[in-house]
């Protein structure tokens, strides 16, 4: 019976957590479109300056993350496309594979490295130091004040992050369809556009506006809970990764087996 009830106790305690990301994310995303109409404006200012974080500046790392990862996708298609004489087929592998999938799983992950664990560290240092507190104090919602631009910041940026990604898993791509597949770069782009359907890319979009809402659910919740003294600050952005990086999975589970089942029936 302990053991059922330790069961039922993660359970309660799993969905009390989803719960309050949801919360928080709902609050997030009224203050987002509907605050400005209510007279709560937005503070563009800081939503610019997050969205340089967020998106500009993982545009190296980002771009060169996803290059390697289309070569290593065409060298892994080409190993078996091989055996049926099917080499012609690894530009359209690699465009699927990365628009679908991999592009807004691999952008997803490495904004969270960047900017997850870093809106952890900022909000929990600022609970730590009790200015959340004093912004409440003055009658400010946190919330608004410091979730809100971060939250449009991530749904605007991550499907553009999506967009650079899938481009650059295609060209890393086509540095192994240039050298071994006989193809010319003219016609490795073209057979790889030729792949792609709307549908392929707006499947990968739809993932990235929600893994950008997940993160910043996430990473804010997480500062928002951190307990006293400097250590929780650590723990909570370890947590605020950890938990990110699991929940997207999920999410992409989610909506992977929605698409499938919506394009089967």
């Amino acid at each position: 019976m302990q053991f059922v009830s330790q069961i039922g106790g993660s359970v309660m305690n799993s969905l009390a957590y989803v719960g309050s990301l949801a919360s928080l994310g709902g609050r997030a995303a009224y203050y987002t479109f509907v605050g400005p109409f209510q007279g709560k404006p937005l503070r563009l200012q800081r939503a610019v300056s997050q969205a340089m974080d967020v998106g500009v500046r993982a545009l190296p790392i980002l771009s060169l993350i996803t290059f390697f990862i289309g070569l290593i996708l065409a060298l892994q298609s080409a190993y078996e496309l091989r055996r049926f004489g099917a080499m012609n087929y690894v530009a359209t592998a690699v465009a699927i594979s990365m628009s679908r999938e991999l592009g807004p799983l691999i952008t997803a992950i490495v904004v969270i490295g960047r900017s997850g664990s870093a809106f952890a560290a900022e909000i929990g240092t600022m609970k730590v130091t009790e200015e959340i507190d004093a912004l409440e104090t003055m009658a400010i919602s946190p919330i608004r004040f410091l979730v809100t631009p971060k939250f449009l910041a991530m749904i605007v940026m991550l499907p553009c992050l999506t967009i650079w990604a899938n481009a650059m898993g295609i060209l890393g791509g086509s540095l192994f369809g240039v050298a071994q597949a006989d193809f010319t770069f003219g016609r490795y782009i073209q057979a790889s556009l030729d792949s792609l359907l709307l549908r392929d890319i707006m499947t990968g979009l739809v993932k990235s506006v929600m893994f950008g809402i997940t993160i910043t659910a996430v990473g804010c919740q997480e500062g928002l809970d951190t307990g006293a003294g400097a250590e929780q600050v650590g723990r909570s952005t370890t947590r605020a990764v950890v938990m990110s990086i699991f929940l997207v999975v999920l999410v992409d589970l989610v909506f992977t087996c929605l698409f499938f089942f919506v394009s089967g029936s």
